[in-house]
């Protein structure tokens, strides 16, 4: 048999910690911006039983996207154990490109998958490096998108990246910039005969835009007296969390009935680390549409409690920690089966079934 299989990953969890009383004293206004009267400690505290966020990682001034993705995919190249030059595809999956500190303009050219590539070394000209925009479920769509190039035979070993350093694009007075962090991960893709049937067992992705495209956007800041020119990552809450409980459920389903595999048979699902209540919402759901009203305990790893909302990063990295052990009461053996999925602007949804 022969599959798509991860064989090696890397992330990079940025130095800077962020944490929720770090914001206190920070004036927070609402989107027709008048100000919140609430102290910045009670909104804080709000804040933090609906997402789970304690804290949150920022990368250092003088680092970018780009960077913290080279790091990320050192790492996978490492884990691996392949030789650069062999890499076929660089797939950089992000949203806002490299964003210098003090400004809010972004920065793709040359692509962020060009600038790794240059970083890493790598001569072979017939390495495709290119980058894609899927929102927050970017770094599962690169992975799908490398099954099928691979699948083709149009490719033999591909580099997915997911990087995002969304603490350089926030309205520091929209009380929804606490959920936003940085971090990178990435993966080493190669397609070949496998053991135990192993590797990706199939896919799913959805994009909806009826009402839904603008959920998440760039608008200006909450602060009334801000330059209306300058825009910032912004977020129609409520509806996001609405459109995701409702709809991340079914992909995941669908990708698991493409897969042919029961619910029982699932190990862990790695799931977008956006909100707690949230990712514990949408798994409930996910099984009570296979009959079940009990999730079992230790299914769903997290790590939105110190590391926030990095956006095409909290998949790979998430998934980089256990794999390697790094997160407590959580690992993965081979055999597992386990359950990729994300959800974000566009609005789009994603799955990946995975045997490890």
């Amino acid at each position: 048999m022969k599959r798509t299989i991860i064989t090696g990953t890397g992330s990079y969890i940025p130095e800077v910690i962020q944490k929720n009383s770090d914001f206190h004293g920070q004036a927070f206004f609402t989107e027709e911006h008048e100000k919140i009267e609430q102290s910045s400690s009670v909104i804080t505290e709000k804040f933090q039983n609906i997402t789970g966020i304690a804290e949150r990682r920022y990368i250092t001034e003088d680092l970018h996207s780009s960077d913290i993705g080279f790091f990320a995919a050192q790492r996978a190249i490492e884990d691996s154990g392949v030789d650069p030059e062999t890499i076929d595809q660089i797939i950089f999956a992000h949203n806002f490109g490299d964003v210098r500190k003090h400004t809010i303009q972004t920065d793709v050219l040359p692509a962020l998958a060009s600038r790794v590539k240059q970083r890493l070394g790598i001569k072979n000209p017939y390495c495709v490096a290119y980058d894609i925009l899927f929102g927050c479920p970017g770094w599962v769509q690169g992975v799908i998108q490398s099954d099928a190039f691979l699948k083709s035979g149009q490719s033999k070993k591909t580099l997915v990246i997911g990087s995002e350093t969304l603490s350089r694009v926030i309205d520091v007075y929209d009380r929804d910039s606490m959920i936003f962090a940085d971090g990178a991960g990435a993966c080493i893709l190669e397609y070949g005969e496998t053991e135990g049937d192993a590797g990706i067992l199939s896919t799913a992705a959805m994009t909806h835009t009826v009402d839904e495209a603008y959920y998440l956007f760039l608008g200006k800041s909450n602060f009334p007296e801000a330059d209306p020119r300058v825009r910032y990552i912004k977020m129609k809450g409520r509806k996001v969390y609405e459109y995701a409980l409702t709809n991340v459920p079914l992909a995941m389903k669908e990708c698991l009935d493409r897969a042919g595999v029961s619910l029982e048979e699932v190990k862990k699902i790695f799931i977008h680390q956006a909100n707690e209540k949230l990712d514990q919402g949408v798994i409930k759901r996910l099984y009570k549409l296979y009959g079940h009203n009990e999730v079992p305990e230790g299914i769903m790893p997290m790590s939105v409690h110190e590391l926030g909302n990095s956006s095409v990063a909290t998949v790979p990295t998430l998934f980089d920690r256990v794999r390697h052990g790094e997160l407590k009461d959580h690992s993965v053996s081979t055999g597992d089966i386990v359950l990729f999925a994300s959800v974000g602007s566009g609005m789009n949804i994603n799955a990946v079934c995975y045997r490890i």
